[in-house]
């Protein structure tokens, strides 16, 4: 049997391998937020999902309408103090809330046994700090899901949607060229963090960020309506240059052939722009 070209594939974690609808880190902005007496919708908590955790609580105090609501309950605008006080408070809070939120989507454990059967690496990168993913990690470990390395927001002075995760990965795992790795991630700044390495991209669409339904939800949707959030979370995922778009994690192993294909081709990934 031919090698693959493939090396590795890189995992994101809330709505990719773990917390189908990504409701862990949701919970915890919206009662950062509330702490300091500022209500956060869950469309505007969702908006920035993937970034960093600091440039995530900072771009939900830029919009417009939440800007205006902390000028009007602490009679200043939001500053850079804030931004380090929300984050000690949504921190402990989203360690907790991923203790509730750390199963594997349904289809994970086949496809990492897949991934292992065709001896690729795994890597993953993430916008959870280091506390937070000190309490994930172990709840997915037990589950079986171990990747070979994991980078975190902080560890780097980057975070997505640079590469510089995504680099630092691929040193310290050996691998490359970029063009045999693949980035599975559900958020715009982790498929940015893809291109921009020179990998390539697949987004995940209804057990991600976008849709933010459990799976029973998904399941009671009508083929219509199911289609709808497909489509919608689809076009986000694509505008940000994600190469391909799936359902679920349980649909990359037949990517990953679309993708050895193209590589035996001597095909690329389009270099972002």
């Amino acid at each position: 049997m031919t090698a693959s070209p493939l090396k590795a594939v890189v995992l994101d974690w809330a709505g990719t391998i773990v917390d189908y609808g990504s409701f862990a880190p949701l919970a915890a902005f919206q009662k950062a937020f509330d702490a300091f007496g500022v209500a956060v919708t869950p469309a505007e908590a969702r908006a920035p999902m993937g970034l960093a955790k600091r440039d995530h609580i900072q771009a939900v105090a830029r919009g417009a309408r939440v800007a205006e609501a902390w000028r009007a309950k602490h009679g200043r605008a939001f500053n850079e103090a804030d931004a380090d006080a929300v984050l000690a408070v949504f921190e402990p809070i989203n360690v907790e809330s991923v203790k509730s939120h750390a199963a594997l989507v349904p289809g994970a454990r086949e496809t990492l046994k897949e991934l292992r059967r065709r001896g690729l690496k795994i890597g993953s990168t993430t916008g959870y700090t280091r506390p937070i993913m000190a309490a994930l990690a172990p709840l997915a470990e037990a589950q079986g899901y171990a990747p070979d390395m994991i980078l975190c927001a902080g560890d780097l002075p980057a975070g997505r949607p640079s590469p510089l995760m995504m680099w630092r990965t691929m040193a310290d795992l050996g691998i490359w060229p970029a063009s045999s790795v693949v980035k599975v991630d559900d958020t715009a700044p982790g498929i940015g963090e893809g291109r921009a390495a020179g990998a390539w991209t697949v987004g995940v669409a209804l057990s991600g960020n976008e849709v933010g339904l459990t799976p029973q939800e998904v399941a009671a949707l009508s083929a219509k309506a199911r289609e709808a959030h497909r489509a919608r979370a689809g076009a986000l995922l694509r505008a940000a240059g994600a190469d391909y778009v799936i359902d679920t994690i349980a649909d990359l192993p037949a990517i990953l052939d679309v993708i050895d294909a193209r590589l035996a081709r001597g095909e690329t990934p389009q270099p972002a722009r």
